[in-house]
């Protein structure tokens, strides 16, 4: 009798587990399709969204080509050579000068109408030495085992504005005017100027000279004259007037 009741106890529990197993699949069941009915419209929802958005990407896109456009340089295809000519330059010294220029023009009593004014900050390089292809074969003399030089006077052979690092800085024109179109280029014709007679100033001449003869001093001795001595035709200005 007992041992009835106790199998009876052990298949009656059995069951109740076997029963709480089976709810419990069916409540997971039962909430895993819930959420995922709960997911799906905002997972659609948020692709429909991206979908709506990439028009307005686009379109922001094709606005900002507008208002800011990537310049397109189309060069000539023709090119002309005009000359071709063989050079001896010995290029001693360079320098590089930053200039500030001021250029205007309509600035009386109705310049705040018609007048036009511009800052351009320059920045330009300034290159000199001696030509040597001037240099003549009675510019060279050996007297009592010293060879003589007398070397072409010294030049600027370039200078130039460094258009990377030049710039409007600021413009001013009237109210009734757009500005001379002209008016930046010949801001940077006067930089030039002014780049080269700073240069000048400053002695790059001399410069030049100096380390011309340097150089020059060590290539002939290479070449066998233990003594080489630099004469100058005539002395060098302090300055040189602006051409």
């Amino acid at each position: 009798m007992e041992t009835r009741r106790t199998r009876a106890g052990y298949l009656l529990t059995v069951g109740v587990l076997a029963l709480l197993a089976w709810m419990a699949y069916r409540v997971t069941g039962m909430v895993s399709r819930a959420a995922a009915s709960v997911v799906r419209p905002v997972q659609q929802m948020g692709t429909q969204v991206a979908h709506a958005l990439q028009p307005v990407g686009a379109l922001n896109t094709q606005v900002s080509q507008v208002l800011h456009p990537t310049p397109t340089v189309l060069p000539d295809p023709v090119t002309v050579i005009h000359s071709v000519r063989s050079l001896a330059r010995l290029e001693t010294v360079q320098y590089t000068v930053e200039k500030v220029v001021t250029a205007e023009e309509g600035q009386n009593h109705l310049g705040f109408l018609f007048g036009d004014r511009l800052l351009f900050v320059a920045h330009g390089v300034v290159v000199a030495g001696v030509d040597l292809d001037k240099l003549q074969p009675q510019d060279l003399w050996v007297r009592d085992g010293v060879l003589y030089v007398r070397l072409p006077a010294p030049e600027v052979f370039t200078a130039t504005l460094d258009n990377q690092k030049s710039y409007v800085y600021d413009r001013d024109t009237g109210l009734l005017t757009r500005g001379d179109i002209h008016l930046e280029t010949a801001a940077r014709r006067r930089a030039e100027q002014e780049i080269r007679q700073a240069a000048l100033n400053d002695g790059i001449l001399r410069t030049a000279r100096q380390n011309a003869e340097a150089y020059l001093a060590r290539l002939l001795r290479s070449l066998g004259f233990p003594e080489v001595i630099f004469v100058e035709a005539t002395p060098l200005p302090a300055t040189q007037p602006t051409p």
